[in-house]
């Protein structure tokens, strides 16, 4: 099994979105849907590897297993060592539970796993099976084994949420990785979403953009961001495959954030300000040795319903491109969901963007 990570939720500007979530009727609770195992075990000891639990010991030595299996990949980006220990933290994670990590003889990793379902999901429960084999292991079977685990342990936690909506296991494959595709697909995960990165060349001059009419463009500040992530909740809940984002799952991940390259648009006519749309960026040096350039990256960016249409995406992200290029960034990057009828793809066409590279989302739904 290749690696595989969540993507970030796609930029998007759009004032009647028509991909949100279909009214559905009444459904069963999850526990009576998913076929969870009453009982699990690990990949067996005959494929040559020893089981255990992920801790945080782990984690300089996953660090290189990772960077082997994206290498191997043909990834367009590394996880550096901040990351892996995010992967790892977050107080609705159950780690003892929810991971694996496969031992050589001598007691090197070789192969790992992790399911997480995120607190806030109320539309959708969705299980992320993340996961990698390294490159010398594979053909061995390991990666069947360990996405069969991911698997069961995935509808476990889905039958755990006690709830009664949809719900949906869920693996991110990078276009690059035919063997992760060929893995899941035998598993019966179909595509179910595709998503596009692009880039843009700084050194061509930025666009003009019109003034927002009453709304001010400032840097994130500490003090806005539960504000940001409420915008954001209200900006993404018809947005297909969102979910609400809690106050911790919000300030997870952040070891790659730039406040420095993050802008809000603010409404300042009421009694206090109003974010109205937001873009937070994100540095990651470790990949500008892989790719040949420097970026920044602007993960997401959002404008609340009753403020589209009136040319914030552009101002927000023309904001962003302008601190990358003024701190000697040679492109911007960010990634859009190709199926998004809001026309967010053609928004960056003309803002500059190319796509240079895709992945997509494949899942069984429940």
């Amino acid at each position: 099994m290749s690696e595989t990570t969540a993507a970030p939720p796609a930029p998007t500007d759009d004032p009647a979105r028509t991909d949100g979530p279909a009214p559905t009727a009444d459904l069963a609770p999850i526990a009576d849907r998913v076929d969870a195992p009453a009982h699990l075990d690990p990949p067996a000891a005959a494929l040559g590897l020893r089981w255990r639990p992920i801790t945080g010991a782990d984690v300089p030595a996953l660090h290189v297993l990772m960077t082997a299996v994206e290498e191997a990949d043909a990834a367009p980006f590394r996880t550096d060592v901040d990351e892996v220990a995010e992967t790892l933290e977050g107080g609705w994670k159950d780690v003892p539970r929810d991971s694996l990590v496969g031992l050589d003889a001598d007691g090197v990793p070789r192969a790992w796993g992790f399911v997480e379902v995120r607190p806030g999901d109320s539309r959708t429960v969705r299980a992320f099976l993340q996961g990698g084999v390294h490159p010398q292991w594979r053909g061995r079977g390991i990666g069947r084994a360990l996405l069969a685990w991911q698997e069961g342990r995935g509808r476990q936690k889905l039958a755990e949420s006690g709830k009664a909506v949809p719900a949906r296991l869920v693996v991110f494959v990078e276009d690059s990785s035919a063997g992760t595709r060929r893995l899941v697909t035998a598993a019966g995960f179909s595509a179910v979403r595709y998503y596009r990165a692009m880039r843009r060349d700084l050194a061509v001059p930025l666009p003009d953009v019109a003034p927002l009419g009453g709304l001010r463009v400032v840097p994130w500040s500490p003090d806005l961001d539960d504000d940001v992530r409420e915008a954001h909740n209200d900006a993404f809940r018809d947005h297909w495959g969102s979910e609400p984002a809690t106050v911790e799952s919000w300030a997870g991940g952040r070891s790659k954030f730039a406040p420095a390259w993050s802008f809000l648009a603010l409404d300042q006519t009421g009694d206090r300000p109003v974010v109205a749309g937001y873009a937070l960026s994100s540095r990651f040096d470790q990949d500008w040795a892989v790719n040949g350039y420097t970026s920044g990256y602007t993960g997401t960016l959002g404008v609340r319903r009753a403020y589209r249409r009136r040319g914030v995406a552009p101002a927000l992200l023309v904001a962003s491109m302008s601190a990358f290029r003024d701190d000697g960034m040679q492109y911007a990057e960010l990634d859009v969901d190709s199926e998004n009828p809001s026309g967010a793809l053609g928004l960056y066409t003309r803002l500059g963007y190319e796509v240079v590279h895709g992945s997509a989302m494949y899942s069984v739904e429940l």
